[in-house]
């Protein structure tokens, strides 16, 4: 079993986050057609009072999203996502005190919202898109890297690997390379498995189960499987009855070294992470 690597804080803009406790990520989508919550929370003052919300519920990131990449999402222009993104980020930058991480790949969301107040950069794309690289370079902030094979249009097309943990583990670690070679350190990086992208069940599953084996990359871990379709196809549910199920993973995922949780239901996965921690604090 991957020993778990151990870390301190992580500078996100103005604040920090301290990696020697798991954390919860709150999910803001303020799209049209995200799969679970698309369309509740594209004005900015419904957007920025749930924010509040999983605030007040315990989350200590929000991650702030403009373009839906569920399965087969259609493609949004930079102008478009900027315009949902942009006044979510200075609101909620102004009005309270929590780190903004911000799902984009796109160079341009990437400069304005580290301007606004951003504390992170969450990219699905591993920073391949033209000038992303650049773009979180410049801007100083840490980035979180996913895996995933193709764009979301296609990448549940019939998906084959001959190792899927070994295909994770080699891309984030060409990844890192990649942003080395920018000068953007180690230090800076958060690791995403990518569950639900360009996987079939079982990918995900086998993924899961080695989850460990990805901490030989030595950074900290980020999951997001809240509310998604491996869940599911397990349990039979559709997306509104998959609390449990949610649940049930991110505990597993915080015994397997996971750090921080990206979740839709943050006040019950904060009372997960913190029953754990008090079994893990007795004597």
């Amino acid at each position: 079993m991957s020993v778990v690597p151990t870390f301190d804080r992580l500078p996100c803009g103005s604040r920090f986050l301290d990696l020697s406790r798991p954390h919860v990520m709150g999910i803001l989508n303020v799209t049209p057609d995200s799969f679970s919550d698309g369309g509740r929370y594209g004005q900015r003052d419904a957007a920025l009072r749930h924010a509040e919300a999983m605030l007040q519920a315990g989350a200590t990131l929000i991650d702030v999203g403009g373009e839906s990449t569920r399965p087969g999402a259609r493609a949004v222009s930079s102008v478009e996502e900027l315009e949902r993104v942009a006044p979510v980020v200075e609101a909620i930058a102004r009005e309270l005190d929590v780190i903004i991480s911000v799902d984009t790949s796109t160079p341009a969301v990437i400069r304005e919202t580290a301007r606004l107040g951003a504390g992170l950069i969450n990219d699905v794309r591993s920073l391949q898109r033209d000038g992303a690289l650049d773009a979180v370079a410049d801007s100083g902030l840490p980035v979180c890297l996913m895996h995933m094979r193709g764009e979301p249009t296609t990448m549940q097309q019939n998906p084959q690997y001959p190792d899927v943990v070994a295909e994770v583990r080699e891309f984030l670690l060409e990844r890192l390379t990649a942003c080395a070679a920018v000068g953007i350190g180690a230090e800076r990086v958060i690791l995403d498995p990518g569950f639900g992208f360009a996987k079939t069940l079982e990918h995900n599953l086998s993924l899961f189960k080695h989850l460990q084996s990805l901490h030989v990359l030595g950074r900290p871990l980020l999951v997001g499987v809240s509310r998604k379709s491996m869940i599911g196809k397990v349990l039979g549910h559709e997306v509104g009855e998959r609390l449990y199920g949610s649940l049930a993973l991110a505990a597993l995922a915080l015994s397997k070294g996971t750090h921080i949780l990206r979740v839709h239901d943050v006040a019950q996965t904060v009372d997960v992470v913190r029953m754990i921690a008090a079994v893990e604090a007795a004597e």
